[in-house]
């Protein structure tokens, strides 16, 4: 297995980890073991209540430049310069685009599963859990999708908690 492929399943691990806390603290409802998917399935597979639950995990960066820097790359100048540019954009605009982006590419996948949520977790520091649940209402989750609720971990840490898009 690829060093980028190690790594992004270990991102995809800890955002499930982090997810299965908060929504057991919220809920009260023991969410256990987790373990990995092969491609057709969705990345992740945990037990809710004694049953299967699929995870489909998403990292929202921003841009394929800042997720580079997020997850500390060497970056060039080229990619330098178009951080700086990305400045210049309103942030909340921004962030309603890539939250969307995200959706839009999620909501093509299907799945060899009963049940799947998708977990978006947030790694873009300057985006903030109560941004997103600010722009909850401009959020488009396009249809048909597979799944049956989409979540947002609203920090890359997980200190802040979790939010629920859908439904």
């Amino acid at each position: 297995m690829h060093q980028s492929e190690e790594e992004k399943i270990e991102l995809e691990h800890q955002a499930a980890k982090i997810f299965m806390r908060w929504y057991e603290k919220n809920t009260g409802k023991p969410i256990r073991h987790i373990w990995h998917n092969e491609p057709i399935r969705p990345d992740v597979s945990c037990m809710l209540e004694g049953e299967r639950l699929d995870l489909e995990i998403a990292h929202l960066y921003g841009s394929e430049e800042e997720a580079m820097a997020i997850l500390g790359r060497e970056l060039t100048n080229k990619t330098r310069q178009a951080i700086r540019d990305l400045a210049h954009d309103e942030v909340n605009s921004r962030l309603l685009k890539a939250l969307n982006r995200i959706l839009e590419n999620k909501s093509g996948k299907r799945y060899d599963s009963k049940r799947v949520w998708l977990v978006i977790r947030n790694a873009h520091p300057a985006w903030s859990k109560s941004e997103i649940k600010a722009l909850e209402h401009l959020i488009t989750i396009p249809e048909p999708h597979a799944f049956e609720k989409v979540w947002i971990v609203g920090d890359m840490e997980g200190k802040t908690g979790i939010v629920r898009l859908y439904p």
